[in-house]
């Protein structure tokens, strides 16, 4: 399954500062998985392997990987980077979600 999954330009210069400081071949890993105060949640992680069904993101040298089954919840998502006066963050403009919690990283379908 291919989803149209974007990163800015913010994104992609941000993963490349923290990717620069891993060993070779690391990337972004970014899912979905149920819980959260608003039903589901996204993670990020570190990792060196793609998998087969794995959705693979590039963008000025940045690699981000999605799972196959995170893929659906974030269909026209964009991943961006935001530093705010409250702080600095991984954030995901996803037009799926129908309800996010404060924090940024909870939401509902």
């Amino acid at each position: 399954m291919t989803a149209n999954v974007t990163l800015s330009a913010s994104a992609a210069k941000q993963i490349n500062t923290i990717l620069a400081a891993q060993t070779a071949g690391t990337l972004l890993r970014i899912g979905v998985e149920g819980g959260g105060c608003s039903g589901f949640s996204y993670t990020f992680d570190l990792d060196t392997a793609v998998n087969a069904d794995d959705q693979l993101i590039e963008r000025d040298g940045a690699q981000v990987v999605i799972d196959e089954a995170s893929l659906p919840f974030l269909e026209g998502s964009e991943i961006d980077y935001v530093d705010e006066l409250i702080g600095a963050a991984f954030k995901i403009h996803n037009p799926n979600a129908t309800a996010a919690c404060g924090c940024g990283t909870s939401f509902s379908i």
